[in-house]
């Protein structure tokens, strides 16, 4: 699974309306193959023109993070529609703390680090490696600047992970729908979980994608 950025929006600042997902289909000694890119936001098929530059990030073999600025070159018609990318002279290694976080509802405990609120149970917003957001419940405060945040966390074949990681509050921030968000930043997170977060990022980013697919392949259309 790729995640690609065009990079002409990276000067108005990266969001999720500016990111993309897309599969590998097949690579050449010149070109990289994938599938059709995804806004991760609207869950779009999305298009562009050749000529665009992405900048792409992935997950290698090792679990480790990489990216690579590429080019689209052309578009390939056939059994499996996809588009062909300019293969990378220089592919960089990165943090796993800057990666992607993915929209999901998973089970969290929040515990004030100094009991100045008494615990309480939600929802998270979006999860990934470096942090998360949740939904704050109604009549619920979140006091002070450091939390426990106990995680369910479903994985593939019927697993489940149970991470307690201690968190700094970023901001919290009233939704549109007046849903109050608080994004949390990780604190404590050692390397196996670290990975274990990617992991399940990348599943549900896929599990996303072979349901996008099953609705075009049905004719369902959401408004």
């Amino acid at each position: 699974m790729f995640q690609l950025e065009v990079m002409q929006s990276k000067k108005k600042g990266s969001d999720k309306a500016n990111q993309y997902r897309c599969k590998l289909i097949d690579k050449n000694e010149q070109y990289i193959f994938i599938d059709f890119p995804v806004n991760i936001k609207s869950k779009k098929t999305a298009v562009f023109a050749k000529g665009t530059v992405f900048e792409v990030t992935f997950v290698g073999d090792d679990e480790v993070i990489y990216k690579f600025r590429s080019k689209l070159i052309t578009k390939i018609k056939g059994k499996i529609p996809s588009l062909a990318i300019q293969k990378p002279d220089n592919v960089h290694r990165i943090q796993r703390r800057n990666f992607i976080r993915v929209e999901t509802a998973v089970d969290v405990a929040v515990h004030s680090d100094q009991n100045l609120f008494p615990p309480f149970i939600t929802l998270t917003n979006d999860v990934g490696a470096g942090g998360l957001s949740l939904i704050v419940p109604k009549n619920q405060s979140i006091l002070g600047e450091i939390a426990e945040l106990w995680l369910v966390l479903p994985m593939s074949k019927g697993a489940f992970l149970y991470p307690n990681i201690r968190a700094k509050l970023v901001h919290q921030e009233k939704e549109n729908n007046k849903i109050t968000i608080a994004s949390f930043q990780f604190l404590t997170l050692d390397t196996k979980m670290e990975q274990f977060l990617i992991r399940f990022c990348f599943e549900k980013q896929r599990e996303a994608r072979k349901k996008q697919l099953f609705d075009q392949s049905y004719g369902i259309i959401k408004k």
